[in-house]
């Protein structure tokens, strides 16, 4: 497994990933059925560092690092991941995880901050704990679950 800075062109291969798991509705804030171009600015634009897991030339995952806040805050930074259906359950959540930890210690960040884990997703908040991330805050009732309603997310923290 290989890890990168994603190009524009790989947006081809990391838009199904991302529109799936958007339109499932059960870990992302996005509302369903976002178009192509709105998914694009999502991702590929309004996040300054995009990355992509690589193995044998397919890209089964990509991840995001970006200040959570500007200015005085701007020195801890907020990730996303996304694992593509066919690699799920494989180590490959833990493994972004950890090189994303390492691209932002590189880039000058001193600690990471997950702002809405949703309390059903039970195996993120499993792999983010065994990375070293903390449950600092509980958020009642802030997610949409597209199943189960309204329900708890967490706010997740660790120094770098």
């Amino acid at each position: 497994m290989q890890f990168r800075k994603a190009y524009k062109s790989d947006f081809e291969n990391i838009f199904p990933m991302l529109k799936e798991v958007f339109d499932k509705g059960d870990t992302y804030v996005f509302p369903e059925n976002l178009s192509r171009k709105e998914i694009y600015e999502i991702w590929m634009i309004k996040n300054q560092h995009v990355y992509v897991a690589v193995d044998e030339g397919k890209i089964l995952g990509t991840y995001y690092l970006k200040p959570n806040q500007p200015g005085r805050g701007s020195h801890v930074c907020n990730a996303g991941y996304i694992v593509s259906s066919e690699a799920r359950g494989k180590g490959l959540g833990k493994a972004m995880c950890r090189h994303s930890i390492e691209e932002a210690k590189k880039l000058g960040y001193g600690a990471m901050q997950f702002n809405i884990v949703v309390s059903t997703n039970k195996g993120a908040i499993k792999v983010w704990k065994k990375c070293g991330f903390k449950i600092v805050a509980t958020l009642q009732k802030v997610f949409n679950h597209k199943e189960f309603g309204l329900v708890d997310a967490f706010v997740m923290f660790r120094e770098l």
